[in-house]
């Protein structure tokens, strides 16, 4: 009894500091909200629909306990990647300056220094924790435990040293699927069910793969920039051309592999006439698909061409697209979730 009341005491404390930090200076809020990447918040949602359309399988009547742990996940999850998202910016800070794109971001990390960020970076995980407890006291599953730290430990030195796992090449392509895709979707997936369901393993390892197909445009359109810097990502490593091609394989597998594993969930299911909703997907993967080819066309063009400037700013016009991509992916695989999830529903 005594041990919660100090507990109780301590998150009250951290919660409050938090508050009366962002009452008493909103413009260091607003500056904090930036060094926060507040651009990956929909994923953090994307994460909870998905791992909640596969994993819950609770009656109706239990609807608002669903909403508590669904609120305390998405808390969760949201806190872990703001952490994360701050160390990122914090340790990129001096390759971010060089890139004129970033100036809003370098600018907000300046202001706040380092001091406060990191202070920010402690109450967050605390209050993380804080709501993991209690997550936990409803649920008792020794499993999220574990996720959870692993969650906190990648998304932290992904960019911190002395790991810093980003610039550990085909490492850092692991890291990312996993604190991107598997870990938040695995731990909200854990929350709501204890069983294996092989075609949730299998839709998962697509989501994973897809997750990083629609990266790869990104660090392609940085290409130049990383190469005349002499930054060493893995686009850099592999060239234009392989990049291009290995981005379509991604893709391609990853959609091959979430496409079965929904189709087969809802076929073994009540209403398997809902698998016709799969064909939203197979036409968004094409779309993006079509332009990932028109990418790779022009890769093996600036392999092969002396005039290499213009099509190199045309390798960048396209691939500045790829938020829009990301969007309609993302878009098309949270449909199908919601789709999923309705089918558990429906009379």
């Amino acid at each position: 009894m005594r041990a919660r009341k100090v507990y109780r005491r301590v998150i009250c404390g951290c919660f409050m500091t938090y508050v009366i930090e962002s009452l008493a200076m909103p413009k260091t809020m607003k500056l904090l909200v930036t060094v926060s990447r507040p651009e990956f918040l929909p994923a953090n949602s994307a994460s909870l629909i998905i791992g909640l359309s596969w994993g819950i399988n609770s009656p109706l009547d239990l609807i608002w306990r669903i909403i508590i742990q669904a609120t305390l996940i998405f808390t969760i999850i949201t806190l872990v990647a703001t952490v994360g998202a701050q160390a990122n910016t914090m340790f990129d800070y001096e390759l971010d300056s060089r890139d004129s794109r970033k100036k809003e971001l370098v600018q907000a990390m300046s202001r706040l220094g380092r001091g406060r960020v990191k202070s920010f970076m402690v109450v967050e995980l605390l209050l993380s924790f804080a709501f993991f407890v209690i997550l936990f006291l409803m649920q008792e599953k020794s499993a999220l435990l574990f996720v959870w730290m692993a969650g906190v430990f990648l998304a932290y030195f992904y960019s911190a040293p002395p790991l810093r796992l980003k610039s550990r090449s085909w490492l850092a392509v692991v890291a990312m699927l996993i604190v991107l895709s598997i870990l938040p979707i695995t731990f909200v997936y854990h929350a709501f069910t204890s069983e294996l369901d092989p075609f949730f393993l299998l839709f998962l390892s697509g989501q994973a793969l897809t997750v990083y197909g629609v990266i790869v445009p990104a660090e392609i359109r940085d290409y130049f920039g990383d190469k005349a810097m002499g930054i060493e990502t893995m686009t850099v490593r592999l060239g234009l051309v392989k990049a291009s091609l290995f981005c379509i394989l991604l893709l391609s597998m990853g959609g091959l592999l979430c496409g079965t594993g929904f189709l087969l969930k809802l076929a073994y299911g009540s209403y398997p006439a809902l698998t016709v909703f799969l064909i939203a997907m197979a036409v968004a993967y094409y779309i993006v698909l079509r332009k990932y080819k028109k990418l790779y066309s022009l890769s093996k063009d600036y392999t092969s061409s002396d005039d290499k400037s213009s099509i190199a700013q045309d390798i960048e016009k396209l691939s500045a697209h790829n938020p829009q991509w990301i969007t309609l992916i993302t878009q098309t695989i949270v449909f199908m979730s919601f789709v999923l999830l309705a089918s558990k529903f429906l009379p």
